[in-house]
């Protein structure tokens, strides 16, 4: 296996397999859709490192990480198709990112990502945000299920940061991230820990409660109760 082929963070058909459940529902979009209604949640995803993904892959960038790990620094990976599936937005699927014609809101790691595509649910988030301003009408969560928002979405984390050998990850197979703990500690994933981070996700902000009922994000009551204020542009959504 060529050391072009070891650096991906997950092989596209890993990526595929655990990220393709909510885009049998949806084509993606690209996140400017999302910053339509969520833009202090875009301004600050744009700043944590999923916002910038893509540049990790471009030569000359994190020169320490790529020597330890035994690849070649001065190498463009931005085109190899084993390696920016855990980079970009929907790679491989429909509206998805295209190597060949690479479209700016679905380059990086971004809502659609975590979320699933979006084409579907994003509607609804819009006619229930309207209803909700409205009338203070609810919506049953599970309207979005329906359409494919994801609202537990640790297994797309683990297939880009858990596949190497000796992860204990189900779904760990070749080509293997060559970003192991054994290069570096801060390669050791803990899903808990890294959606508390603002460097990795977005900072949270105090939806407007437009969606109720079950499936309830894991760590929504936790992110609401120290959520900040929000803004006139933000409405309508769930975490």
């Amino acid at each position: 296996m060529t050391q072009r082929m070891v650096f991906a963070f997950v092989a596209a058909a890993v990526f595929l397999a655990v990220a393709g459940t909510a885009s049998a529902q949806g084509t993606f979009e690209g996140r400017k859709k999302c910053y339509n209604c969520h833009k202090s949640q875009g301004e600050s995803w744009d700043k944590t490192l999923h916002g910038k993904a893509m540049e990790s892959l471009k030569p000359n960038t994190r020169k320490e990480a790529k020597l330890k790990a035994k690849l070649d620094p001065k190498k463009d990976y931005t085109a190899d198709k084993e390696c920016v599936g855990c980079h970009v937005d929907g790679f491989g699927q429909e509206g998805g990112y295209v190597i060949e014609e690479p479209e700016k809101f679905v380059t990086n790691v971004g809502c659609e990502s975590c979320h699933g595509a979006g084409s579907a649910y994003r509607k609804i988030h819009r006619k229930a945000g309207e209803a909700f301003e409205k009338s203070q009408k609810t919506m049953d969560r599970e309207k979005l299920v329906e359409a494919g928002q994801e609202f537990e979405f640790q297994e797309k984390c683990n297939a880009c940061h858990l596949n190497y050998e000796g992860s204990g990850w189900k779904g760990v197979k070749k080509p293997y991230t060559p970003f192991t703990p054994k290069v570096d500690k801060k390669y050791a994933f803990d899903f808990e820990k890294s959606v508390r981070s603002d460097k990795a996700l977005h900072e949270h902000f105090k939806l407007a409660g437009t969606f109720t009922g079950p499936p309830t994000p894991k760590f929504h009551e936790e992110f609401q109760k120290n959520a900040k204020p929000p803004v006139k542009a933000d409405n309508g959504g769930d975490d």
